[in-house]
């Protein structure tokens, strides 16, 4: 029995290693090959490590020959802005939903889920015309609305899902005590689902900072370009400079870690405080 229990234990383990090297190895593919001059980038049979590693073309040509910066801050802005709103907002309603019973509760709440079936190229072409008519095409304002209305319907379900775990003697509690409805969603509810708004938060913001059709459909501009619609000009009919590309994205996966690595005490504070805390 022991025996065995060793043999499923080293195949547990070997099977688990061989699926963290394929996931691993395209970011190693993709960091070794930001190092790489473009000649060797292009060359076959590739190398698999940089025979001269160098910042040049991939890091300092993607800083200076195109308005990464640019591209760097739009995306920041409208993912974290994103992010805001849609758990914001899809806190509240997931508190209209959870506590509270009207007419068409059931019917809104299908739409909601249902709205996520829809493919976003669907999409593209009403909220394109519906914000050219706002004053809102090309601009950081109307790309965040658009993103937030494809987050909300699943932040709005997640937090819901969240809040039925909470008693509703809580809010009462707190009522009782002198708070008003808003101060006991504040105060008491939201500490409780900090681990479904972190949770929502990283959703939504590692979906707009990875949006492209919507960045392409609705920016139109060098001024408004983000990193996805940005790393993928560098795609042209003749060539493909993929050292540069290949920096690029480097540099694009530094916000999502960071901002996991910064959330990640927040969620374990949530889960193990939660409702002990309030």
């Amino acid at each position: 029995m022991r025996h065995r229990k060793q043999l499923t234990r080293t195949l547990v383990y070997f099977f688990l290693t061989l699926v963290l090297l394929f996931n691993l190895m395209p970011f190693f593919w993709m960091f070794v090959t930001s190092l790489k001059t473009e000649s060797e980038a292009l060359r076959s049979p590739p190398t698999w490590l940089p025979e001269n590693p160098t910042l040049e073309p991939g890091y300092v040509g993607i800083w200076t020959r195109k308005n990464f910066g640019i591209y760097f801050l739009n995306s920041l802005v409208i993912s974290l802005s994103t992010a805001a709103l849609s758990t914001l907002v899809g806190a509240f309603a997931g508190y209209g939903f959870s506590r509270f019973r009207f007419r068409g509760r059931t019917f809104l709440m299908t739409v909601f889920l249902a709205s996520q079936m829809l493919p976003g190229v669907l999409l593209v072409g009403p909220y394109f015309k519906m914000l050219s008519r706002l004053g809102l095409y090309n601009t950081r304002l109307g790309l965040i609305l658009a993103l937030t209305t494809i987050t909300l319907p699943f932040s709005t379900w997640m937090l819901k899902g969240f809040l039925d775990t909470v008693p509703r003697e809580m809010d009462e509690a707190a009522m009782v005590d002198g708070c008003s409805r808003r101060k006991a969603f504040a105060r008491v509810v939201l500490p409780v689902i900090t681990p479904g708004m972190v949770a929502t938060v990283i959703f939504a913001f590692l979906l707009a900072w990875g949006d492209l059709l919507w960045a392409l459909c609705l920016m139109s501009t060098e001024e408004m370009t983000t990193v996805t619609l940005g790393l993928s000009r560098l795609v042209t009919e003749f060539r493909i400079i993929w050292p540069m590309m290949m920096a690029g994205s480097v540099i694009a996966t530094v916000p999502p870690l960071v901002l996991y690595l910064l959330l990640q005490k927040y969620l374990i504070q949530g889960l193990t405080r939660g409702a002990v805390k309030a």
